[in-house]
């Protein structure tokens, strides 16, 4: 899924001339506490609701605030997991989108993404989770793949994060289209791989679910 795709078309941009009023209102109604700027087609950053209060002058122009996240902006291309991201960096909920000549074509919320990789295909697809720990130096998505489609399984989706307690170690979080993962689990551990945790989508479906509404009412968006 690429950014394009994820737009939310319902939130409209603000132009410099503007008033703070407009912004607060739109906000209001929009239940959003941030507002892109557009000028001339051109993505110039964010406006926040408490930008706007911290004012307290709701005459004055959108040009004669300092916006933010004048770097939250991504590629039309670019894939999902980078809106996430982004907006991580900047502490924004929403992340601009331009087209190939930098042209503004709307916002992105991490809400909309969230929800989008909810209804993915790698969560709705019945699976387990497995977990491996392996020095980054013996790392090859290419390998892995091999030994789970030997068993003839595929793997719905990966993840894959330096460890926290050893710095030269990866942990590779794998979800595969199969419930019983004890014939995977014997071969990678015929292939010295040290498998560290494994779930079964039977006691996970409910938990993925779950963890995914914790998330976005933790997010708060």
């Amino acid at each position: 899924m690429i950014a394009e795709e994820l737009i939310n078309h319902m939130i409209p941009p603000l132009k410099p001339k503007d008033d703070a009023h407009k912004a607060l209102v739109w906000m209001e109604e929009l239940r959003s506490n941030e507002l892109p700027v557009v000028n001339n087609e051109k993505f110039i950053g964010f406006i926040t609701e408490e930008m706007v209060m911290e004012q307290n002058d709701v005459e004055m122009l959108i040009e004669d605030f300092d916006t933010i996240g004048k770097n939250c902006v991504l590629s039309k291309n670019s894939h999902f997991y980078d809106v996430l991201k982004i907006a991580s960096e900047n502490f924004l909920q929403m992340v601009g989108v331009e087209d190939d000549e930098k042209n503004y074509l709307g916002v992105i919320t991490v809400r909309d993404t969230i929800n989008s990789f909810a209804q993915s295909v790698a969560i709705q697809i019945p699976g387990s989770i497995l977990v491996l720990s392996l020095q980054q130096i013996d790392y090859s998505l290419s390998q892995i793949s091999r030994l789970i489609e030997e068993n003839n399984a595929k793997i719905l989706s990966s993840n894959v994060e330096v460890d926290d307690d050893d710095a030269s170690k990866l942990r590779v979080t794998l979800k595969i289209d199969k419930l019983d993962l004890s014939p995977i689990v014997a071969t990678f551990e015929r292939f010295g791989f040290k498998v560290i945790g494994r779930f079964q989508e039977s006691t996970m479906e409910n938990q993925e679910k779950d963890r995914i509404n914790m998330l976005l009412k933790f997010l708060d968006i």
